[in-house]
């Protein structure tokens, strides 16, 4: 692990301390953080708890705090108040050091092929392109929905048989369950799935809010009982969501995006979180590859408008191959 001073305001500190902290294995390990420009108030930063070394806007006390520290490489973020001739002195030093110098610009959850650096008057700019599905981007993946859902469809129809009679034979009521989300740029669609439970279970909804198990707007419950014996069986591998590829062959979803909200949630949506319906919802996401259920709202909202901002159709060839290993292992899904 690489021993990291963080310098930067306290908030963007205490954003990068935790950021690297939930990805121990890319090997950066922050031990402590600097200031600059900052009246001293308490030695250790309030979020992240990391010891504050110093605020002084000068190289030579940043260089006293990293012996401090014995730190490996000093990592440079937002709200840093240098000048920038500091910051190049800085640099020199830390050379003759061997320690390493990391820029850290206030940008989360960019996928690095939207990142581009370009030297302009001597200053390394960064580029941020923006994705978008329209013209030949959303030909290429319209395309690949319908002839991916069309072969799928055709390679899992005796499977789909199948779960349809052990449906039918298990509980009394239709075999596919239809229920009204919220797709593409706020329109409603039908989204198609074998039934699960049991027919009246949006009823019994109203009695078994309190044992709500999940956060945000999701609900959850690991042993719900309007659950069928079949109903288990089919969720645990996904196997219920297999209807769904009739909805990704007319076009009210695609193979892979975020998860489809019902209407209620998005009704309670903020502003931020309604950037998930810019792209058409999926029959697999990031959602289903990290935990599926298991997922908190703020987790799952994350991972979705990751998707939004990062879409690429390699992306999503990635995401379905994890998704054959995710459904086969059964984990995370009730």
């Amino acid at each position: 692990m690489s021993r990291l001073l963080l310098i930067g305001g306290p908030s963007a500190v205490a954003h990068l301390a935790d950021s690297l902290s939930r990805s121990r294995g890319a090997g950066y390990l922050p031990v402590a953080a600097y200031t600059p420009g900052l009246s001293p108030i308490d030695p250790f930063e309030p979020e992240s708890g990391l010891p504050v070394l110093g605020h002084a806007p000068t190289y030579a006390s940043i260089l006293q705090a990293i012996d401090d520290c014995e730190a490996d490489a000093v990592a440079i973020s937002a709200g840093v108040q240098l000048h920038p001739q500091t910051l190049r002195h800085l640099g020199w030093e830390l050379a003759a050091r061997n320690l390493g110098l990391i820029m850290a610009p206030a940008l989360t959850d960019i996928a690095g092929p939207r990142i581009h650096t370009q030297q302009v008057a001597g200053l390394p700019l960064i580029h941020v392109t923006t994705p978008s599905l329209e013209g030949g981007r959303g030909v290429a993946k319209r395309l690949f929905d319908v002839v991916a859902s069309s072969l799928l469809i055709v390679a899992l129809s005796p499977l789909m048989a199948a779960v349809a009679i052990l449906v039918k034979l298990d509980s009394p009521g239709p075999v596919l369950f239809k229920q009204e989300r919220v797709g593409l740029e706020g329109k409603p669609f039908r989204l198609l799935k074998f039934r699960s439970m049991v027919v009246d279970a949006e009823i019994l909804l109203a009695d078994l809010t309190c044992r709500n198990e999940a956060d945000g707007l999701l609900f959850k419950i690991k042993a719900d009982p309007r659950v069928t014996r079949i109903g288990r069986l089919l969720r645990k591998y996904s196997l219920d969501e297999l209807p769904q590829l009739f909805n990704a062959l007319s076009g009210s979803m695609s193979l892979v995006g975020p998860r489809p909200p019902l209407p209620q949630e998005v009704e309670e949506y903020e502003h931020d979180v309604r950037r998930r319906l810019l792209v058409k919802p999926g029959l697999t996401g990031l959602w289903q590859v990290s935990g599926r259920s298991t997922l908190s709202w703020q987790d799952s909202v994350r991972l979705d408008l990751y998707y939004v901002e990062n879409w690429s159709l390699v992306g999503d060839l990635i995401i379905i191959l994890r998704t054959i290993r995710a459904v086969l292992r059964g984990t995370g899904a009730y």
